[in-house]
């Protein structure tokens, strides 16, 4: 026979099941809808008890200087994450695991100089990434390629170094113009002669002189193998060619030496 329960002892059953937290961390002031502002508190990392129906979030104006593996916590629902003005130099390709459905990354103000090409891969909702105001020499197309959703890129006031090295990024640049906002600030530092240069004003004669020299494996492969044959072959010649001189000037010292001695006969 079934166990029969009453109403009354099905809610108490109800009321006492745990309900998902929706905590605030003590350095931020969290909204209902899933606003949730952590700036200028002087933070170290990222807070961790952020409640799931995060979605924006603010943490500008703190002291975070890396981003490392799983930086986050896993926030489903997030769309907006600020990490404006802090001193941000480093970010873990691993860091923003858990966050697929962000649509705007501002880090803008921070002290970056290198990204990863899989950085921003947990990112395939990205639409808005701001990289100004950092310190971006170069930055690798792959970064930019990982974002398939990306409409808006915003990379001023970095100190571009304009060599035949940032010619891939220029490429991208010249082929997404449409997504490049403020196209006027994208400004050469070095060399000195093309220093507050657009870079969006160089043309193809521009990197007439930049040759590209890279190699596949298959080269590699080739060069590997040619090299030693090369050596032992080279060996092998120079062997030969001595004795071949030896020989040449024992016949001219003495034409005789070389010749078959006659066979002795008895009479």
């Amino acid at each position: 026979m079934g166990c029969w329960r009453s109403p009354r002892a099905a809610l108490v059953l109800l009321l006492l099941r745990p309900l998902p937290l929706l905590t605030c961390p003590a350095a931020c002031r969290c909204s209902p809808s899933g606003d949730v502002d952590c700036s200028a508190h002087a933070l170290r990392e990222v807070p961790q008890s952020l409640a799931t129906n995060t979605s924006a979030l603010w943490l500008g104006y703190n002291f975070i200087t890396a981003l490392g593996p799983r930086s986050f916590p896993p926030l489903p629902g997030l769309l907006l994450l600020s990490l404006t003005h802090n001193r941000l130099a480093m970010i873990h390709h691993q860091a923003l695991l858990g966050l697929g459905a962000l649509r705007e990354l501002d880090l803008s103000n921070n002290y970056l100089s290198v990204l990863s090409p899989e950085t921003f891969l947990p990112l395939a909702s990205l639409t808005t990434l701001n990289l100004g105001s950092n310190r971006l020499k170069e930055l690798e197309p792959r970064v930019l390629q990982s974002l398939p959703q990306l409409q808006a890129l915003l990379l001023q006031d970095n100190p571009w170094e304009c060599s035949c090295d940032i010619l891939p990024l220029w490429r991208w640049l010249s082929h997404n113009r449409e997504k490049v906002q403020e196209k006027n600030l994208l400004l050469c530092r070095v060399p000195e002669q093309l220093n507050k240069y657009p870079i969006m004003a160089f043309g193809d004669e521009s990197f007439r002189q930049c040759q590209e020299t890279t190699l596949s494996a298959w080269n590699y492969i080739v060069f590997l193998t040619i090299g030693p044959f090369s050596f032992m072959a080279s060996i092998f010649f120079c062997t030969f060619m001595g004795f071949i001189t030896v020989f040449y000037h024992n016949l001219r010292r003495d034409p005789y030496f070389w010749r078959i001695p006659p066979i002795c006969r008895g009479h």
